[in-house]
């Protein structure tokens, strides 16, 4: 089945005005996937997001909140995350991508599935928008493929150069989400230690690698390859979502770190050589990205690698084991054996 794109015009009505992330990323996205064919992806506009679906992460009083906001026109919810008329409109549908795309890729419609929104949304507590984002629309398609599809095991692995800290809590207890961050720090929002495991039943399933500013292609690949990929062998998910942010790319000025398009890209492959592997559906949801030209290009790198030829394993696979990813493999081996 081809693969597919998730997209809705109303990303562009939720306005920011002078703010990095603006209606302009997905213009820049669009352009440079029109450049490209697409890449053999099926284009397709998102549903608006089931109201009981949304509240199964946020309750029926937030999500309240933010439509009455919205409707009056908007205004700061922080110094940060802005809201305007069209915001509720367009992230009940960034929401409802990212749950077609689960539909989508569980039920074989699509092979891969790329769900592409604004406002992004692994920030977003249940009851608490930040940094830019409203609901958290990676948490809301998880708890949706557990719930609503009777899943077990979903894997979630967040490159965005940000600590997802929204999805991080939200999951914190629980054993059915193995979450996996990889972030700068010290940084925005200043969560995401590597001795925050989780909790109660859900210790160990929460894994956060913070790498130093100046970071690019070589750590991030090694620890993809050699921390995210053993973990998931591990774990045996039975769906990969991936919180896909682009701000960790060199041209990126909201951090300090150094990946390029090529990075993630291999990054890509090697998650999709382990869900070939797995057996297990694969997909993606837009998050932060705000050098318009990188974003665009990241993006269409990452689609790429999803599905052009596999012949570059053996490449990805030569990179060596990273000092970083090595102690995070020390670290982890408590709660996952085979990374000892």
């Amino acid at each position: 089945m081809p693969p597919v794109f998730l997209e809705h015009p109303s990303s562009l009505e939720h306005e920011t005005g002078p703010h990095p992330e603006r209606p302009a990323r997905m213009v820049a996205i669009e352009r440079e996937l029109t450049s490209r064919g697409w890449l053999g992806f099926e284009r397709m506009r998102s549903p608006v997001i089931e109201r009981s679906a949304l509240e199964a992460v946020h309750p029926e009083a937030y999500v309240e909140a933010i439509r009455r906001v919205s409707l009056a026109g908007g205004g700061h919810l922080d110094p940060d995350t802005v809201v305007s008329e069209g915001s509720f409109d367009a992230a009940l549908h960034a929401a409802g991508g990212a749950v077609r795309l689960v539909e989508l890729v569980l039920d074989g419609e699509a092979d891969f599935a790329f769900s592409a929104h604004r406002p992004p949304g692994h920030h977003a507590l249940p009851q608490r928008a930040m940094g830019f984002c409203l609901f958290n629309s990676v948490a809301v398609a998880a708890r949706y493929a557990l719930g609503r599809c009777g899943l077990d095991r979903v894997m979630i692995l967040d490159w965005d150069v940000h600590h997802g800290n929204g999805t991080n809590d939200i999951f914190h207890a629980s054993d059915q989400v193995l979450f996996v961050s990889i972030h700068q720090s010290p940084l925005y929002p200043g969560t995401g230690r590597a001795s925050d495991v989780g909790s109660g039943d859900g210790r160990g399933f929460t894994v956060n690698v913070p790498v130093p500013p100046g970071s690019g292609d070589p750590l991030y690949e090694s620890l993809v390859q050699h921390v995210v990929v053993p973990l998931g062998r591990s774990f045996e998910p039975q769906l990969v979502l991936i919180s896909a942010g682009y701000d960790a790319h060199r041209d990126d000025v909201l951090a300090g770190c150094e990946v390029t398009e090529a990075g993630f890209a291999a990054m890509a492959r090697a998650m999709r050589r382990l869900c070939s592997s797995l057996g297990a559906p694969l997909g993606a949801v837009l998050e932060g990205g705000y050098a318009l030209g990188a974003l665009a290009r990241s993006v269409a790198a990452t689609m790429e690698a999803f599905v052009g030829p596999p012949a570059l394993a053996d490449e990805d696979g030569a990179v060596g084991v990273a000092p970083l990813a090595r102690e995070a493999r020390e670290r982890l081996s408590e709660y996952w054996g085979a990374l000892g």
